[in-house]
């Protein structure tokens, strides 16, 4: 049984930051992918980042790439999400997922059978 438990969501003003955390337990090394998608009312959860768990290889929506990082304590059983230089459409609920996708299906969320029950993130001035 994996566990997902999100926090750190918040209000903040465009260009500001916020870092994600998504409390995992029950992974193991066996193919697992962790991955952030975010939500806005009335549309699809939409891919942010995903990192896999195991070899630690991450992978990025073209809409965050070179703001958003994604990173994982295994230690600790935790993934972060940083996101930097954060823009009003980066305003949603986010959620961390956890599943065994294959590489070509990663941006998928019906790939992902556990998930947290999101944070709010808004960014507004």
């Amino acid at each position: 049984q994996v566990l997902l438990v999100e926090s750190g969501g918040d209000l903040v003003q465009p260009g500001g930051s916020l870092r994600l955390s998504c409390a995992a337990s029950g992974l193991t090394n066996s193919g697992y992918a962790v991955a952030w998608f975010r939500q806005v009312p009335g549309k699809e959860r939409e891919f942010v980042a995903a990192i896999r768990w195991s070899g630690g290889s991450t992978y990025y929506a073209d809409s965050v790439k070179g703001r958003f990082s994604i990173s994982r304590d295994k230690a600790n059983g935790a993934v972060y999400l940083q996101m930097n230089s954060l823009k009003p459409e980066d305003t949603a609920v986010y959620f961390c997922g956890a599943g065994r996708p294959i590489v070509s299906a990663i941006p998928s969320a019906s790939m992902y059978y556990y998930w947290g029950q999101g944070t709010q993130v808004t960014v507004s001035s």
